[in-house]
């Protein structure tokens, strides 16, 4: 019995001392569980019968343990959760009292946003056309450069050089093939047309060498009385003459017409020439880049209001101010020109809106090219005044001129002087010009770049049609952003004198200070009719 009572009490001092421990230190009793059973006959039925008695107690006060430590991890879990949902409570509350006091204010801000998001994309508009020329103060600026120091000058007109550049080699790489296209010029027809105008041009250059007047009447008189067989052999020179040379041009056409530098001159004599090209093309994406700055604008003074009512910090609206001016131009900008190809998202198809436009800027842009840039008047004045082109073409006419000359000379039985043959080819250069105007709605006809351009431009893919509008927007895409941003934060920084009363304040300020200087100057006055 005694031997009953010593087991006994050691199992109750065991047991108590092994819950104290389980208590002070979580799930330690496993611990001391383990050295008394392995694994296997913790978890065996079968073993379990012959563990000893103490044992099986400290398991069942160690579950006990684990029992209680997890509902009061869950207690103090769902404790935080309230505190977070009181804490978000209060904060809606107080947002709600916000708006209360002052609705109007708070209102006003995504109409204000939506004023700043239009008018940061028009203003943005606007810098890429105008000025055409710079204006500031030109303390610094540098060459092609549209930001001065003190001053803008537009995006297009300032870099119409590079632009210029870029649009050619499209062109000329992409859509035209010079010699193929000079090819479709008939000389037969060129030599008719223009046969008429040889006479007078020779008759001008006769009036230059030989200005007295009855030396003139003498060699007409001359021409007049010959036979009708001289006569006819003289028209067939002529037509041989032009009919000859115009081959010889399609055949050098490489070396007498610098398309890169007729185009080039044309756009660096008039700026505003290729800044009508870009709107004429992109006119309806230009529209786009202003109009969605109102509503990505609205949408954006939504958050910026929900922002303001939640965040104390007078600075909320200036900064929200800054973002929109921001994310509306880059937004306008990327909808503009991406995704390039057509993707494929749910049951939608996104492009860029410029690129889906394909057919319709291919009409406008070759229309434009041809009826204002490679006109025959333009291409003819290029070859002729064009200083990498103008002797070559000299050499050339200089030539079949002299080859012409002399046949008719000999027709007539004498033979001219060469130093006579060389200032006739000089001076019928000079007055060529004013006898090819009758070959332009020929040559405008024939050539056919408006249906060329048309046709080629609407086979491009889309990355390289994407190149075609997209430069004038990616030369200073950053500049044009920023610029948003700094409006934008102006805009903020109203919304926010108005939101604290600071705005309220300044203009009871300017109102003291206009009675001030108003009062001053009536006492002047009266004081000065007393005296």
């Amino acid at each position: 019995m005694n031997e009953c009572k010593r087991c006994a009490r050691i199992i109750v001092l065991s047991s108590l001392f092994s819950t104290a421990l389980s208590l002070q230190c979580g799930y330690q009793s496993t611990f001391i569980i383990n050295q008394y059973a392995t694994p296997s006959s913790i978890h065996s039925p079968q073993a379990s019968s012959h563990l000893p008695l103490q044992t099986h107690r400290h398991t069942t006060r160690a579950r006990c343990v684990r029992l209680s430590s997890t509902k009061g991890d869950e207690n103090e879990d769902d404790s935080s959760k309230s505190k977070k949902k009181i804490g978000i409570s209060k904060h809606i509350q107080s947002a709600i009292k916000k708006f209360k006091a002052r609705p109007g204010t708070y209102l006003l801000i995504p109409v204000i946003a939506a004023f700043v998001g239009w008018f940061t994309n028009y203003l943005a508009v606007q810098m890429i056309f105008y000025p055409i020329e710079f204006r500031g103060i030109p303390i610094w600026r540098r060459d092609g450069e549209p930001l001065g120091l003190l001053g803008w000058q537009g995006i297009v007109p300032a870099k119409t050089y590079k632009m210029s550049e870029t649009m050619v080699n499209m062109v000329t790489t992409q859509l035209l093939n010079v010699e193929e296209v000079f090819r479709r010029l008939d000389p037969d027809i060129v030599a008719s047309t223009l046969g008429p105008e040889v006479p007078k041009l020779m008759e001008s250059i006769g009036e230059e060498l030989v200005p007295l007047s009855w030396t003139q009447k003498a060699g007409r008189a001359l021409f007049f009385s010959l036979p009708g067989r001289t006569k006819a052999a003289m028209d067939s020179a002529n037509h041989r003459f032009l009919h000859d040379f115009t081959v010889s041009m399609q055949d050098n056409i490489g070396t007498l017409l610098n398309i890169k530098n007729c185009v080039i001159n044309q756009m660096m004599q008039d700026r505003a020439l290729l800044g009508q090209l870009f709107r004429k093309c992109g006119q309806a994406e230009l529209d786009f880049l202003t109009n969605s700055g109102l509503w990505f604008g609205f949408m954006l003074g939504i958050i910026q209001m929900i922002v303001a009512l939640f965040w104390e910090n007078p600075w909320a609206l200036s900064i929200g101010g800054a973002i929109v001016g921001l994310a509306t131009n880059w937004l306008a900008l990327k909808w503009i020109f991406e995704p390039v190809n057509p993707t494929k998202i749910g049951p939608f198809i996104l492009q860029g809106q410029f690129l889906r436009r394909q057919q319709e800027v291919a009409k406008e842009f070759s229309a434009f090219f041809a009826n204002n840039v490679l006109t025959s008047e333009k291409l003819w004045d290029s070859i002729l005044n064009d200083p990498s082109t103008k002797s070559s073409f000299g050499l050339l006419f200089t030539n079949h001129l002299k080859k012409f000359a002399n046949v008719l000379s000999g027709g007539v039985g004498f033979l001219l002087p060469g130093g006579i043959l060389t200032k006739a080819s000089s001076s019928a250069l000079e007055k060529l010009p004013n006898h090819l105007h009758v070959l332009h709605p020929y040559v405008d006809k024939a050539l056919g770049l408006q249906f060329t351009l048309r046709t080629q431009m609407e086979k491009m893919t889309s990355a390289k049609f994407e190149r075609v509008l997209h430069p004038i927007f990616e030369e200073d895409e950053l500049t044009l952003i920023i610029a948003g941003g700094f409006l934008g934060f102006a805009a903020g920084l109203v919304q926010q004198g108005i939101e604290t009363g600071a705005a309220a304040k300044w203009v009871s300020k300017c109102k003291l200070k206009i009675k001030k200087l108003v009062s001053r100057l009536f006492s002047s006055s009266t004081a000065t009719d007393q005296s």
